[in-house]
């Protein structure tokens, strides 16, 4: 198999530092100025400068002091965020109301949107009827994302939508998303339990196991 090292082939992270060795694969050093241009000038829109950096503000003032919740918090109030729109697995339904509570007791109005929402089958849009195993009423990411488009949010939080489902509400999300819960109900959501344990309980993981 030919692999195309990048980023992810890393191990020194030098360029998060003011100078070092970089490997002979770096993107950096071997940056496409035309793409570094058009990124760059992305930031130059009021409403993604913004956004970038309110982002590097909370991480500098909080960095190992506030939770994920917190800061998001702090990251909705600093870009004046009013209404909040949580997207929430229905699995997740108790999580998510402990966690409306909590944003409109800091003055946020809050709008969900749960993933059955509808309650359309799963084979009306081409599902396998095998897949109606873990239940028959489709996931909606595409309606959720537009119920919170009418309702006017200025952030949207995921609450532990599926895997591919995820993707299409961020799609269709015209407000600015963040992630509070990634699903695995397999690992009580603690998603990154497999990397740290890849060479040893997690061994399964790899492709040629």
């Amino acid at each position: 198999m030919n692999i195309e090292r990048s980023c992810i082939d890393c191990s020194s992270g030098n360029c998060n530092r003011e100078d070092g060795i970089y490997p002979s694969f770096c993107l950096s050093t071997h940056m496409d100025q035309d793409l570094m241009a058009e990124a760059m000038a992305e930031y130059e829109k009021e409403d993604i400068r913004r956004i970038a950096v309110t982002a590097a503000e909370v991480e500098a003032d909080n960095y190992c002091k506030m939770t994920r919740l917190e800061e998001t918090i702090e990251f909705a109030k600093k870009i004046d965020a009013t209404k909040i729109g949580i997207a929430t697995c229905v699995g997740l339904l108790s999580e998510s109301r402990t966690l409306a509570k909590i944003l409109r007791s800091h003055g946020f109005e809050v709008c969900g949107s749960g993933c059955k929402c509808g309650t359309r089958k799963k084979v009306d849009i081409g599902i396998p009827e095998r897949c109606n195993a873990v239940g028959e009423n489709m996931c909606n990411p595409i309606l959720q994302a537009k119920i919170l488009n009418k309702a006017g949010t200025d952030l949207n939080i995921l609450m532990g939508l599926c895997v591919g489902h995820d993707s299409l509400f961020y799609k269709y999300s015209d407000a600015p998303v963040t992630t509070l819960v990634a699903k695995d109900r397999v690992l009580g959501h603690n998603t990154v339990a497999p990397l740290y344990q890849a060479e040893g309980y997690y061994k399964k993981v790899f492709g040629n196991q």
